[in-house]
């Protein structure tokens, strides 16, 4: 038996390939399905199932795509309803894996239709569960996303993720091995551990949502306390995962995979409405970019901030990346569900300037004289970090301006204001102040490093929430 945990930083997201005997299975992949027959080709074995633990709201699962080249058939858990041929397990319900077993255990309450998938071996001993969004690794599934008006609240989902958990997996013996979905930096939960596998009886005594002695009505107060607004993506993403026409990602790329000239580039961005996404190092797009462009980078979380930042999924986007990772950019963007990429520019920024075009930079200053211009008094400071963020430590007198809900708040801004922005380390605050950018504010200072370069000089700073937190 061979369990293989398939981890993607960008999304904090765990895709799992099982293999025995020859026959193997694949947990909740991503979008693009080369890697998972790779494997399986490698170990001489037939994929036989494709097992989803729910319908996921961060990310566009290959599951169609991967069964139509495979022969596999995908097994959601109770209460699934999908656009296209699946099986929908019953509670209990055992499947085999050459010499091993999967059993269903149905465990609503993140969404309705959540299932944890238990492990049996040959033996018939409880190795392991895959745990989707119900259970993870220091914390618990948020259950507001299946809310229906009229008809189901977050106060409702919490109970149902309580009995889950204290009747489904906590009977389970301590030495099962937990592999959830998610860690941290995943919007699904509010407080994931680093680690991305742990023993049961580890996460029974250090997972607060475990406690023994928690009543039902402590665990909803609690796994509801603190909750912020899902990103708005989410809703466009499961409706994806649930259709038969979502398209493969060899589709996606043979569209977005391609390179423009300049002409074209700029016909595009000037007359067809695509955005013009800059997706290299944050210090390259501060020195020189392309007027109007968004910067979100491909080395920090790129995709979920742009499934956060740019509200439609048909969106046209061409992009500015660095050489050789073109494919890269649009397979990462096809994770979230942003399919209509067109194609990207050849020669980059280099080739824009070689046309006659011109370019833009962003003011950029470090800490150090930030503090010394802060003195004089009159700045304007926005920190675009977390509202969490702020509230444990900022700058005095600085406005907390989420990068989160940038487009709710835009309206707040006063384009004729100087605005000092940062964030925590540089990458955000970058993002910011290109949105602002594009939307005609151009009296900015970024912040280079961020408050962790803040912590470095004497500015002063408090844990006092200010009044003039947006939001």
């Amino acid at each position: 038996m061979n369990i293989e945990q398939i981890y993607t930083g960008c999304l904090a997201q765990g895709a799992y390939y099982i293999e025995s005997n020859g026959e193997a299975a694949i947990i909740d992949p991503l979008r693009e399905s080369a890697p998972y027959i790779e494997k399986a080709e490698k170990d001489g074995a037939k994929i036989k199932y494709i097992f989803e633990t729910h319908f996921h709201a961060d990310f566009v699962s290959g599951h169609v795509d991967l069964a139509e080249k495979t022969g596999a058939t995908i097994v959601y858990g109770p209460g699934a309803k999908t656009d296209f041929k699946m099986h929908e397990a019953t509670d209990g319900e055992i499947f085999e894996i050459g010499d091993i077993k999967i059993k269903v255990l149905h465990t609503p309450g993140h969404t309705l239709e959540s299932t944890t998938y238990l492990l049996l071996d040959k033996e018939g001993n409880e190795k392991a569960i895959f745990s989707g969004d119900t259970l993870f690794i220091g914390d618990v599934g948020r259950p507001d996303l299946a809310q229906k008006a009229g008809k189901i609240t977050q106060e409702d989902l919490a109970g149902m993720l309580f009995d889950s958990l204290r009747n489904k997996i906590m009977t389970l013996p301590d030495d099962v091995v937990v592999y959830p979905a998610h860690g941290a930096g995943s919007a699904c939960g509010k407080n994931m551990s680093k680690e991305t596998t742990d023993l049961l009886g580890n996460q029974k005594k250090n997972n607060y949502a475990l406690r023994a002695d928690m009543t039902k009505e402590e665990f909803i107060a609690e796994v509801t306390d603190g909750l912020l607004p899902p990103p708005q993506y989410f809703a466009q993403n499961v409706a994806m995962n649930k259709s038969a026409d979502t398209s493969g990602l060899d589709k996606i790329l043979e569209k977005g995979n391609v390179g423009l000239d300049v002409e074209t580039f700029e016909a595009m961005a000037n007359h067809e409405g695509a955005i013009v996404l800059d997706t290299r190092h944050q210090n390259e797009f501060v020195k020189e970019h392309i007027p109007n462009s968004i910067f979100i980078g491909i080395d920090g979380s790129f995709a979920p901030w742009v499934g956060a930042l740019i509200p439609d999924l048909q969106q046209p986007i061409i992009f500015i990346a660095e050489e050789g990772r073109e494919e890269e950019i649009v397979t990462r963007l096809s994770r979230v569900g942003y399919d209509n990429t067109l194609g990207y520019l050849k020669g980059g920024v280099s080739a824009w300037k070689a046309a006659g075009k011109e370019t833009d930079s962003l003011k950029s200053i470090p800490a150090s004289e930030f503090a010394t211009e802060l003195k004089s008094g009159g700045l304007t400071v926005l920190d675009v970090r977390k509202p969490t963020e702020f509230q444990s430590e900022h700058v005095e007198n600085a406005q907390n301006f989420p990068l989160d809900f940038i487009n709710d708040n835009f309206d707040e801004l006063d384009k004729d204001q100087t605005y000092h922005v940062h964030c925590a380390g540089g990458y955000r605050s970058v993002i910011a102040a290109s949105i602002m950018k594009s939307r005609g504010i151009h009296n900015l200072v970024d912040i280079a490093g961020g408050f962790k370069a803040i912590t470095e000089t004497d500015i002063p700073r408090t844990d006092y929430v200010c009044p003039t937190t947006l939001k």
